[in-house]
């Protein structure tokens, strides 16, 4: 009578399958958001202007008082600026257009400054926007004071002003700012088409390495799901 045949040698974990297709397709998923993200970023980097800008279109705004501002806007660079150069975070540019025949200001300034001209004048504030489709909402604060010219006040990081289309470049820096759109002459009646921009160093090199994490973990994903649901080899023994 021959042998009784050997016991076949213990299958693989169940447990151990079953965390490598859980790990596997988790890292899929971040590497897909990897993959997305750059090639997002090489879509944008394709299309930036002959300066080097990302930008929005033209789009209207306007208002019936005096001004028309940003709620703050807080910039927190967390202190990297001035280890790494503030040109590594790039520039933030507004065009702004009148369409109301008036000479046109615009301006960049400490929030608390902002608020500090304004005071007691009636201006509208810019508290959401919305780009598809476009639309923006506003929230009007009262106040019966004529606004002095903004041109004359000490206040602003970046400005321009004139006649027809006024182009403004900001440095971005670490605080708490505030965009402002008036008539140059600080009268009543803001109506104006703004397109904002902005230019983002290494773009494409961003891109590209966010490209590169996503391939590696995507490789990565693919050999956990596979050690986790092969069939797991079992040893034949031979007749005897």
């Amino acid at each position: 009578m021959s042998d009784s045949p050997s016991p076949a040698p213990p299958a693989r974990s169940s447990g151990g399958r079953i965390a490598a297709v859980i790990a596997g397709s988790l890292l899929a998923l971040v590497s897909l958001g990897f993959l997305a993200a750059g090639g997002a970023g090489l879509w944008a980097n394709g299309e930036k202007d002959d300066d080097g800008y990302i930008s929005t279109r033209t789009e209207p705004f306007h208002a019936s008082t005096a001004a028309m501002r940003t709620d703050n806007l807080d910039v927190d660079l967390g202190g990297t600026a001035a280890v790494l150069g503030r040109d590594l975070y790039g520039n933030v540019r507004l065009r702004v257009t009148p369409h109301n025949g008036k000479d046109v200001f615009v301006g960049i300034a400490r929030t608390r400054d902002v608020t500090r001209y304004l005071r007691a004048t009636a201006h509208t504030r810019v508290t959401d926007v919305d780009y598809h489709p476009f639309h923006a909402d506003y929230a009007t604060t009262g106040g019966a004071r004529r606004a002095a010219a903004p041109a004359t006040q000490r206040i602003w990081a970046a400005q321009a002003h004139g006649r027809g289309v006024q182009t403004v470049t900001w440095d971005v820096a670490d605080g708490d700012w505030s965009v402002v759109v008036m008539n140059a002459d600080g009268s009543r009646g803001v109506d104006v088409g703004v397109r904002a921009g902005a230019n983002v160093p290494f773009l494409n090199e961003v891109a590209w390495g966010a490209l590169g994490i996503g391939a590696v973990l995507l490789l990565a994903s693919v050999a956990l799901l596979y050690a986790g649901t092969r069939t797991a080899a079992r040893l034949v023994p031979a007749a005897t």
